[in-house]
């Protein structure tokens, strides 16, 4: 089996009441490629700018992550700056740079798209369902998003997700998503506008 992953390589900077850090390597497909790389092949389909270190990309390669699909263009990679509190189950983003992603059109290479498994990462919905279109039907359809996408393209983010069997969430995005503070009936909610199964995530709590 193998999983295709499309969305974010990023510099993260983090702040939490025990310490913090800065421009250390994040993004939600390097996150998912890099956990999903203990289990099975994985290829990765991200935008880097030319001040993307080698010595991340090295990272994933001894992972054993196909990183042939990694782009990198002129200008900054895509940058996230947070901050955390003592719940630990909820980021506030501070800043959100988009850099590189911002014109970043997404390409799966011709010998990818029979993948069996595609996971479309955090990136822009327009994008996510540009790349449903260009693979053979995956086996399963997994999404994640972000509080930045819920703000700025909540319609389009919506069209993708009758497109997908998994939507994978936090409980302060999926509140955000269905305009409701209780979380069984903005779970109802956010089932009606196509996904299969929904997965929130609780954090300590587990999802």
């Amino acid at each position: 089996m193998s999983i295709l992953v499309i969305g974010t390589v990023a510099f993260d900077s983090v702040k939490t009441p025990f310490g913090e850090a800065d421009n250390v390597l994040g993004g939600s497909a390097t996150y998912f490629a890099t956990s999903a790389s203990f289990f099975t092949k994985v290829q990765l389909v991200a935008p880097i700018g030319k001040d993307f270190p080698d010595e991340h990309v090295e990272f994933l390669k001894t992972r054993g992550i196909d990183t042939a699909g990694l782009i990198r263009s002129e200008g900054k990679t895509f940058r996230w700056k947070g901050e955390y509190g003592y719940e630990l189950n909820e980021a506030h983003t501070l800043e959100t740079h988009l850099n590189v992603l911002e014109t970043f059109k997404p390409v799966v290479p011709e010998a990818w798209k029979e993948t069996d498994v595609l996971f479309l990462a955090n990136i822009d919905p327009d994008l996510q369902r540009d790349v449903i279109q260009q693979v053979k039907r995956p086996k399963l359809i997994a999404l994640d998003t972000m509080n930045f996408w819920i703000s700025s393209k909540v319609d389009s983010l919506k069209k993708t997700l009758k497109l997908v069997d998994i939507m994978i969430i936090n409980d302060g995005e999926a509140r955000q998503l269905a305009g409701e503070s209780n979380l069984v009936k903005a779970a109802r909610a956010i089932m009606s506008y196509g996904p299969k199964t929904l997965i929130i995530k609780r954090g300590e709590y587990g999802a």
